[in-house]
């Protein structure tokens, strides 16, 4: 199942709207088979992957995948079907889809006799999924927002520099979308999505509130990254439509005091929990996702 998640994220920023899985097939005696994951929607899922790169080693085999095979015909056939007519005799599941249809892949394939375990290290395979899931329970992309901050802690009001600026490029790859604090707007992973066009305005990103809002939550994205101390990053956040903050805080000197007119020192925004703090050259990095 870890090779499964690690290879399933693999497909982070280019899958959406469906999620990123993995899946890997195990031979009757336990042995890998094949693998496989998924790249982008309107292609094969990780199952038919793993189970063609396994061939007839599939027969009598185990499935391991990161979430529960799809029961319902789209742009492919569903992954269950596919599981039944190779033969496998066993499919250990992860995480459990929430968009399921009817009574569900796991059940359908139960029901042809195969054994089915499931929540097979969830919450290590939510690792990958837990963005698409977040996204689903919200209605709207899971949003993460990336910034250098001043002495005072908060958002600094020129464009993320330095370390924050290569961060952004190294987590790109991750999301759907990146919206820089110029407005700019563009994919994680240029060309990532094919032929699938997220809904998005021509031109710079409007810089009114309510607008901005109308656009993350109809982008049809399921991921985005805020990059920079945009001021309307700042009331999104106070909204309540930022999942996760990471910030990058100055050194400072081992004896400091604020100047009088800095006021009150935050070292973080108010509402997110510390997940991460992590010291670099010249940085401390912090990490923290919402109450």
């Amino acid at each position: 199942m870890r090779r499964a998640i690690a290879i399933s994220a693999q497909g982070l920023g280019s899958t959406s709207p469906n999620p990123p899985v993995g899946c890997v097939i195990l031979d009757s005696e336990g042995r890998t088979a094949g693998e496989g994951y998924h790249v982008r929607k309107g292609e094969s899922h990780a199952e038919v992957n793993a189970l063609s790169a396994a061939g007839k080693r599939a027969e009598g085999g185990t499935a391991v995948v990161t979430l529960e095979p799809c029961n319902h015909h789209g742009r492919t056939p569903p992954c269950r079907e596919a599981l039944i007519h190779a033969n496998v005799a066993r499919v250990l599941i992860a995480v459990m889809d929430p968009t399921s249809r009817g009574e569900g892949g796991a059940a359908l394939l139960r029901r042809a006799g195969v054994e089915v375990e499931q929540d097979f290290l969830a919450d290590e395979a939510l690792l990958v999924l837990s963005t698409w899931r977040a996204s689903l329970e919200n209605g709207r992309p899971f949003i993460t927002w990336i910034y250098e901050a001043g002495e005072d802690g908060k958002p600094g009001l020129s464009s993320a520099q330095g370390v924050a600026l290569g961060e952004v490029d190294s987590l790109r790859g991750s999301y759907d979308l990146v919206i820089s604090q110029e407005g700019g707007i563009e994919e994680g992973v240029p060309g990532g999505h094919g032929n699938e066009v997220f809904h998005l305005p021509h031109g710079p990103l409007s810089t009114d509130f309510d607008k901005m809002l109308e656009l993350l939550s109809n982008t049809g994205a399921r991921s985005i990254l805020l990059s920079g101390a945009a001021d309307q990053f700042s009331r999104i956040a106070s909204a309540g439509m930022v999942d996760q903050v990471i910030s990058y805080l100055p050194r400072t000197s081992p004896s400091w005091a604020p100047r009088e007119d800095i006021g009150r020192v935050t070292a973080f925004p108010d509402g997110y929990r510390l997940t991460d703090v992590t010291r670099m050259a010249s940085r401390v990095r912090l990490t923290g996702r919402r109450t």
